[in-house]
């Protein structure tokens, strides 16, 4: 039996809510978004590892609001409806730093529920010296089936 399709209208008003939510610091609007397990990921080092479960992705998003006067912008949004999956370009303002950044996120929906269940975000910036995975911390590459070798280097 194939999993149902989720239509693109659908995917695309979960993610404007959840923007919506993180902008308006509103927790129960982000959870009501999310899978309970959801899992939002970040590049290795960056905010003490995966936020895990939509309860802990809301309240590290309401406090970001509260102390650093953030605020996001969707800047671009691509959706296929056929593998429930989306990407999103987006700026994030740091209004109380003065800091802007930019990044990346792949989106996976829960297919049953139609509601996120990861988020995986890259980052705009130069490469870090010294580092020599530059790569989402906590994320199973090698259990997801991503290579984790070069192909014209031997394993």
């Amino acid at each position: 039996m194939t999993a149902p399709t989720l239509s693109r209208a659908a995917m695309e008003k979960v993610i404007r809510t959840y923007y919506d939510g993180c902008n308006e610091a509103d927790e129960a609007k982000m959870i009501a978004c999310f899978v309970p397990e959801a899992v939002h990921y970040f590049p290795a080092g960056m905010y003490g590892g995966a936020f895990r479960g939509a309860a802990q992705i809301a309240h590290r998003w309401r406090t970001a609001v509260e102390t650093l006067g953030s605020y996001w912008t969707i800047d671009a949004l691509v959706i296929d409806a056929e593998t429930a999956e989306a990407a999103i370009e987006w700026t994030h303002f740091k209004t109380n730093q003065d800091k802007v950044l930019r990044g990346a996120e792949c989106v996976e929906f829960d297919r049953a529920s139609g509601l996120i269940r990861e988020i995986r975000a890259f980052y705009a910036s130069p490469q870090a010296e010294g580092i020599a995975r530059l790569e989402l911390g906590d994320f199973d590459y090698a259990g997801r089936g991503y290579r984790v070798t070069s192909p014209r280097k031997p394993a």
